[in-house]
């Protein structure tokens, strides 16, 4: 007579509810905010037809929408698999996103530093990717809103080590003044410095500002005496403005790089811990 052997729990416990739910509660908004932040990718890409015309992305790097797509992306793919993982208590799933969080520390790291050893060699990287940001302003809508952004109301600065840095740009170039362009010999509007008081900002304060002799034409236009004076713009570069920036900022970059990299081995030794209840529970069937 066979004998049947029956399967069953030995003890009627579970899984750790209060860390089970906070890994799913952190990464659902994890996961939406990822999935927010590539529909805002997708989103500029469509805007300016970028799917039907892929020639234009001739630098997608440097390119604004592919960078909030890739980091969308990932945040998505990361908090997906928390989530789901820590939901159904799936241990593969659970394996994935503390190898992620793992693998994106340990990049990070790296970065930090590499960016302190290679501190001049990165230095140069970024400066001739402002280069192309400043060569591109006027391609790519994106890149001119994000050089606008930086120049105006970030870090108040007007190119890469000073105004006359726009001559890089085919548009504000002086030569250019042979061809007609209006904005020859001037900055962007963003590097004017903003009167108070201002309501409707003027688009044209940066026109011919670079010009030689541009205040005493200026002057005699207005019928007045001829005076001297400073650029009513931003004459301080971008880079010199950013390592100002960080070194004024030093104490909140570190507590945001800091609380950030706690988070990060916080995820994985959860979901680890959560992964190891788990098992033990399904150790327990026989």
């Amino acid at each position: 007579m066979a004998i049947q052997q029956k399967y069953r729990r030995e003890e009627v416990s579970e899984v750790s509810c209060c860390l089970k739910y906070i890994i799913f509660s952190f990464n659902v908004l994890f996961w939406m905010f990822g999935l927010s932040v590539m529909a805002v990718g997708v989103w500029a890409w469509t805007e300016k037809n970028a799917f039907n015309n892929l020639s234009k992305l001739t630098h997608l790097a440097l390119d604004p929408a592919f960078a909030l797509i890739l980091i969308g992306g990932i945040t998505f793919i990361i908090g997906f698999t928390g989530c789901i993982g820590a939901l159904r208590e799936n241990t593969c799933l659970l394996g994935s996103y503390a190898v992620l969080l793992a693998v994106i520390l340990i990049l990070e790291l790296t970065a930090g530093v590499l960016t302190f050893v290679f501190k001049d060699s990165i230095k140069s990287q970024a400066t001739e990717g402002l280069q192309t940001f400043i060569v591109h302003y006027r391609e790519d809508p994106d890149q001119q809103n994000l050089i606008d952004w930086i120049q105006e109301d970030w870090l108040q600065c007007c190119g890469i080590k000073g105004p006359e840095d726009w001559d890089f740009n085919n548009y504000f170039n002086c030569s250019s003044q042979k061809v007609g362009s209006r904005e020859a010999c001037g900055v962007p509007f963003s590097c004017c410095k903003r009167k108070l008081n201002e309501i409707v900002e003027n688009k044209q304060c940066g026109y011919d500002v670079r010009k030689v002799g541009f205040y005493a034409e200026k002057w005699t236009s207005l019928n007045l005496p001829t005076q001297t004076g400073e650029r009513n713009i931003y004459e301080r570069g971008c880079m010199r403005a950013a390592e100002e920036w960080v070194e004024d900022n030093f104490i909140g970059v570190l507590t945001t790089v800091m609380t950030v990299t706690i988070l990060q081995i916080l995820g994985i030794c959860f979901a680890q811990n959560l992964r190891a209840d788990i098992f033990a529970q399904k150790g327990k069937w026989h």
